[in-house]
């Protein structure tokens, strides 16, 4: 089944519209969603809306309201809502240009790849593309979805463009109040070359499929063997967890460097040949 278009419209670089159609670049079904069920029936529990001493409602008694202090609300009606929302254009415009490494990870929430939206467009795309990646700098604009407003900022990515969403300033928290408490003392010289040394040993180009969440995979193995037994209870071995030692001895900072550094570092190949077994 093809991927659905999370968006379709235009991308406009001053007097230049490039039609494009934008797809979601993650997967939700990777991850394990519970549900909740009655177990004397199997079935799965439904909640109802309910007021505190007054028990369940009409859908139709039901408003939204946003808490302006503790138990006190503004209360907003449907069309109050639609009326401030955005209309929905389909047009990106890209109104600045900044390097890459301006743009602080913590603003980064989502990805979505771009692509041209038939053969016509794709000269203007590529131009774009190349554009992009030959000085180094990311677009910036704002995309209207579902009546809201979107920051994003796209890239280069192979034969098409990146797009990701991006934080607005007032969702991210600045971390300096985090920190204030840590003291600006500069570390030893040996305990930091030997710290150096560590990072370049485990050094190594990126790739995502060298690391599995063992939790899902764990979780799976588990709902798999249930759903094969014929009642579906069944006793699971407990699993000790991997590195819960015995003690909690605090271990010289030097000597736990040292030893670190001078161990054997494991190849790769191994590391594979173990996985697969």
């Amino acid at each position: 089944m093809a991927a659905r278009a999370y968006w379709q419209g235009q991308i406009r670089l001053a007097l230049v519209s490039i039609p494009v159609e934008i797809y979601s670049a993650t997967k939700s079904g990777a991850k394990i969603r519970f549900n909740q069920i009655h177990e004397p029936t199997g079935k799965r529990i439904s909640y109802e809306k309910v007021v505190p001493g007054v028990g369940p409602v009409d859908r139709g008694e039901i408003i939204r309201g946003y808490e302006v202090s503790k138990g006190n609300y503004v209360l907003l009606e449907d069309e109050e809502i639609e009326a401030v929302k955005i209309e929905s254009k389909r047009t990106l415009e890209l109104v600045q240009f900044v390097d890459a490494c301006e743009i602080d990870p913590l603003y980064f929430e989502k990805p979505y790849y771009v692509a041209p939206q038939d053969e016509l467009a794709e000269e203007a795309f590529v131009v774009l593309r190349d554009a992009l990646r030959k000085s180094g700098k990311v677009g910036l604009g704002q995309m209207s979805v579902r009546g809201s407003e979107k920051l994003v900022a796209i890239k280069p990515c192979g034969k098409g463009l990146l797009l990701e969403t991006l934080r607005y300033a007032d969702e991210v928290r600045q971390g300096q109040s985090f920190f204030a408490d840590i003291e600006e003392n500069k570390p030893k010289k040996e305990l930091l070359d030997l710290a150096t040394a560590l990072i370049d040993q485990k050094s190594a180009p990126f790739d995502a499929s060298e690391f599995e969440d063992r939790y899902v995979e764990a979780l799976r193995k588990l709902i798999d063997k249930k759903a094969k037994s014929r009642s579906g209870k069944q006793i699971i071995e407990d699993v000790d967890e991997p590195g819960s030692a015995a003690g909690g001895n605090v271990i010289d900072l030097m000597a736990a460097l040292k030893k670190s550094v001078d161990g054997d570092k494991p190849k790769a190949s191994s590391r594979r040949k173990k996985k697969s077994a």
